[in-house]
């Protein structure tokens, strides 16, 4: 017999995915609040998504994308609530980069789209550090950081280099694909 999609950990009994997103949401404040308490750390959402999970004891089988933007709104406007920083300004992806739910969320929170918004999550992020007193915070009050891959990436472009863009190959016989962009043997 297969497991649910959304179930205990402990038990591998079915969870109801709503009540799963409540538990995921009530874990991820803590979680975000120690990213926030170390100056410039930012967490993965697979990161993020495993610790949640492992603290609320439920666990799901859906694709990331699927779910964690709503736990991300849950914070956000938990958050707002309290006259808070964005924690989830501290989640990005593995390149980085600001995920798309992040948008929402300041649309939803401060109104309208800033027109740069990673420079606007290293600034919410630098608040973030500052309102829960990042104890390694410089005594300036620090200043705010792109993420290193962002920051390399945007050092190349603005140098006039663009970044090594590998080529695409069939996901079927790993060769190079051609300029039309089909697989000789694939058709």
């Amino acid at each position: 017999m297969q497991q649910p999609g959304t179930y205990r950990e402990a038990t591998g009994d079915p969870a109801d995915f709503e009540v799963a997103l409540f538990g995921w949401e009530g874990a991820a404040r803590p979680v975000l609040l120690g990213v926030a308490r170390r100056y410039h750390a930012t967490a993965t959402y697979e990161e993020f998504a495993e610790e949640i999970q492992h603290l609320s004891g439920v666990r799901t089988r859906a694709l990331l994308p699927n779910w964690i933007g709503k736990v991300q709104g849950g914070v956000a406007a938990e958050c707002h609530r309290r006259g808070e920083p964005l924690l989830s300004a501290l989640c990005v992806h593995k390149d980085g980069t600001i995920g798309p739910g992040y948008a929402d969320a300041v649309a939803d929170t401060y109104g309208g789209d800033p027109p740069d918004f990673e420079l606007h999550a290293a600034e919410e992020r630098l608040r973030c550090h500052r309102y829960f007193h990042a104890p390694n915070l410089p005594a300036d009050g620090g200043v705010a950081a792109l993420t290193p891959q962002v920051a390399a990436k945007r050092s190349v472009v603005k140098r006039g280099r663009h970044p090594y863009v590998p080529p695409k190959a069939c996901p079927i016989h790993h060769r190079v694909l051609p300029a039309s962009g089909k697989c000789p043997d694939c058709g």
